[in-house]
């Protein structure tokens, strides 16, 4: 009995340190996005018909806490981004985001942004000094929104992207068959861009249900010019199916995982599978 006992101390241990180090996140994310220990993760989108060719890369954010470890965005994302935090989030990554556009003219990013973000005026003010320094900038710039968050301030979203649309900036609906989605979003909102969530592509190439909802997903964004990227892709039989059904562009760790190091700064970008 007391060797089951000994046995199961660690691993009671251990589940007292995970439950501590959730608990404790979102405390550590604010005081991490208060100072500014937010770095960006890059990770490649590319061509589905050429894929040693990068269509551009997503700017995940990485929060760090006061020892450089980056803290799981699951443990604290959800509390976040209803906070002022989240707010302050998006826009050191929309800081960072525009610098690195900025300093890299052949360089194209897509950032991440909540809906409860668009009518914050310190975002809006970030991105007009980004763009009134380097107009450039808009045209090589992607703001990816998730089809849920547009759904709970529509009237504002549609405003902010009607307003920035017109600059070149272009915009994704992220996360699209995540969940229930509204599909009409898509033609009431000047979207560029729908990101298929991984849950639809991870086993498309194996699954007949999963391969129905992919080509009905493209085929609605070919009747209303939508570009199309499949993400979450892990194998080549789903890279493979995903690319004959018609998608655009490809994202996942099959490709590459991502990245601290800018991927740009490389002699030359390999494809993980090398």
């Amino acid at each position: 009995m007391s060797r089951l006992t000994d046995i199961d101390q660690p691993r009671n241990a251990l589940d007292v340190a995970v439950q501590a180090r959730v608990r404790d996140a979102p405390a550590l994310a604010r005081d991490a996005i208060r100072h500014r220990r937010v770095k960006l993760a890059f990770q490649p989108v590319v061509q589905a018909a050429a894929q040693d060719r990068i269509a551009y890369h997503e700017a995940l954010a990485r929060v760090q806490d006061p020892h450089g470890r980056s803290l799981p965005a699951a443990d604290f994302i959800r509390v976040i981004e209803e906070e002022e935090a989240g707010r302050a989030l998006d826009c050191v990554v929309l800081s960072k985001g525009l610098g690195i556009l900025a300093r890299n003219p052949g360089v194209r990013l897509a950032l991440n942004l909540s809906a409860r973000s668009v009518g914050y005026r310190k975002y809006a003010r970030i991105l007009e000094q980004g763009l009134g320094d380097d107009p450039t900038i808009a045209e090589r710039l992607i703001l990816e929104l998730r089809d849920a968050s547009v759904q709970r301030i529509p009237e504002l979203v549609w405003d902010f992207m009607n307003r920035y649309a017109r600059t070149g900036i272009s915009f994704t609906l992220d996360n699209f068959g995540q969940g229930p989605s509204d599909l009409g979003m898509l033609t009431r909102f000047p979207f560029d861009i729908v990101k298929v969530h991984g849950t639809v592509v991870r086993g498309v190439g194996a699954d007949p249900d999963r391969q129905s909802l992919l080509r009905a997903i493209l085929a609605m964004a070919r009747e209303i010019d939508l570009f199309t990227v499949a993400e979450g892709i892990e194998t080549l039989e789903d890279a493979l199916f995903a690319r004959d059904a018609g998608i655009d562009c490809l994202q996942g760790y099959f490709f590459a995982a991502p990245t601290l190091e800018p991927p740009w700064r490389a002699t030359a970008w390999k494809n993980s599978r090398d």
